[in-house]
């Protein structure tokens, strides 16, 4: 059996994300994944505008090719609706700026069904209700879906920085690495005791590596870029669509 996304991660694995325009074509998406080695698909709902029909549209592209659509939500706040988000069809949510333990915790009650967590029954968009031609029962699909769902927190303060380690809260598969907005918060608070980002991101590996979660790079990188991060114990990447 070929190993899920979710098991990927969990073994530190090296996972490469697609990141193209939401309102990618299927054929032209098809294109895009032929030229490189994707794990899934990622769109950015923080800085990009977007619909839930364009959603619902590239999740049904992606999930053609056997592709889950992780998604990053407007703002921290929003996690509340992270439930709704995935029932428009996306594998996985990316939740920004979170410095408290509080948004990773609402992260994994919305992304989870029970017993894991509190996610509401519905959605005939969802990634892998129908499989082999048939709708997967109620059972079956809390079982897979909990299995299956990516759910991330991304690092963008030194706040963040700080209470990196209590933001790893059971459910929680990465921690994800926005270097500009924390480059910008350095910059702020120049007495700081690190002064690159780097030398953040080796600090929360260090404080987080034995708690089971991993860490990624939520910016594009090119694959001759990327070994500096791993060195980091980064495993997760952006890539955008080759020319």
């Amino acid at each position: 059996m070929a190993k899920s996304l979710k098991q990927k991660i969990k073994d530190g694995d090296v996972v490469v994300a697609l990141r193209p325009s939401i309102t990618i074509s299927r054929d032209d998406l098809g294109r895009a994944l032929d030229k490189g080695k994707y794990d899934l698909v990622y769109i950015d709902g923080q800085h990009s505008p977007f619909s839930d029909d364009q959603i619902v549209a590239i999740c049904g592209a992606a999930e053609s090719f056997g592709m889950q659509v992780q998604f990053r939500i407007p703002h921290t706040r929003n996690a509340y609706l992270i439930g709704r988000y995935l029932d428009l069809g996306l594998g996985g949510v990316l939740v920004p700026e979170v410095e408290v333990p509080g948004p990773a915790q609402e992260a994994v009650d919305f992304a989870y069904y029970a017993p894991v967590g509190k996610r509401s029954w519905g959605g005939a968009a969802r990634f892998g209700l129908v499989q082999d031609g048939k709708a997967l029962s109620q059972p079956q699909y809390v079982e897979y879906w909990n299995n299956t769902v990516i759910v991330s927190v991304q690092i963008e303060s030194i706040k963040a920085v700080e209470s990196a380690e209590s933001l790893a809260v059971p459910g929680i598969d990465y921690l994800a690495w926005g270097p500009n907005d924390l480059g910008l918060d350095l910059k702020r608070n120049p007495d700081y005791k690190f002064k690159t980002t780097d030398e953040c991101t080796k600090y929360v590996w260090d404080q987080v590596k034995g708690k089971g979660i991993k860490m990624g790079m939520a910016i594009l990188t090119e694959p001759e870029e990327r070994q500096k991060y791993l060195d980091m114990g980064m495993t997760m990447f952006q890539e955008a669509p080759r020319k």
